[in-house]
């Protein structure tokens, strides 16, 4: 695991973008392992303005995006599956774009597809990766184990109250999501994890000098053999 400080938020998104960029450079067929939340921002804008400068191209790529909550249309503003349209997918020329269906009938059937997808795609090259303040990546809330395939996740009370802000009251925040799992994570060929702000030091802590343990999701990355830590000097500042 390689751990990089940067000054600010900015220098995160950017740096988070140049290894999705010489990763599509180096094989531009890449499957992009995607998240969502305002971690992501600085480097899906980065992205785009590299795309529009003609510098990217992402016309033989594929991507598949980590979670989406369980329940609500995939047009619902805070869906993440609009998330992506709205903050990266509308401004690139993405091949293929790929979303768990969290109003699929069944829901166990369409993680066990989703992860047949991957597979079959020949497995992400490249994973993007928030933390949420409880060490979780994806929707993998802290557990008594690590879960390898993609599974359907009861949110945190820690989670949702982090997610409010998205949606007009706590009561509107979807209770259940779907998620890639630990296993498929740990599979992507390598994995970028970013952080800003102190209110993700402690986790942060945990994932890089804690023990591996599934309390703290993050800290399995420590066996991942290509993971890299991008964080601003604020969620750097418990290491």
């Amino acid at each position: 695991m390689q751990v990089h400080v940067f000054d600010n938020a900015q220098q995160v998104g950017k740096a988070a973008a140049a290894l999705f960029a010489a990763q599509i450079t180096r094989k531009p067929d890449s499957v992009l392992g995607l998240a969502t939340g305002s971690s992501p921002l600085g480097c899906y804008q980065q992205l785009i303005e590299w795309y529009q400068a003609g510098l990217l191209d992402f016309s033989q790529c594929v991507s598949y995006n980590l979670d989406e909550y369980v329940g609500i249309s995939h047009t619902h503003p805070e869906s993440y599956h609009q998330f992506m349209q709205d903050n990266l997918f509308h401004a690139i020329n993405m091949k293929e774009t790929h979303v768990p269906d969290g109003n699929a009938q069944d829901l166990w059937a369409e993680a066990a597809a989703y992860d047949a997808a991957i597979e079959k795609a020949g497995g992400i090259d490249i994973q993007l990766l928030g933390i949420g303040r409880n060490g979780h990546i994806g929707f993998n809330e802290p557990a008594d184990r690590f879960v390898y395939g993609t599974q359907i996740v009861s949110l945190t009370k820690s989670t949702i109250e982090a997610n409010r802000r998205f949606f007009d009251s706590e009561d509107q925040v979807p209770r259940k999501a779907i998620s890639l799992g630990i296993g498929g994570i740990m599979h992507a060929k390598a994995v970028v994890l970013i952080a800003m702000g102190e209110d993700k030091a402690q986790a942060i802590r945990d994932t890089v000098k804690g023990d591996v343990t599934p309390a703290v999701q993050a800290s399995i990355l420590r066996f991942h053999p290509n993971a890299t830590i991008l964080v601003d000097k604020a969620a750097a500042s418990l290491l």
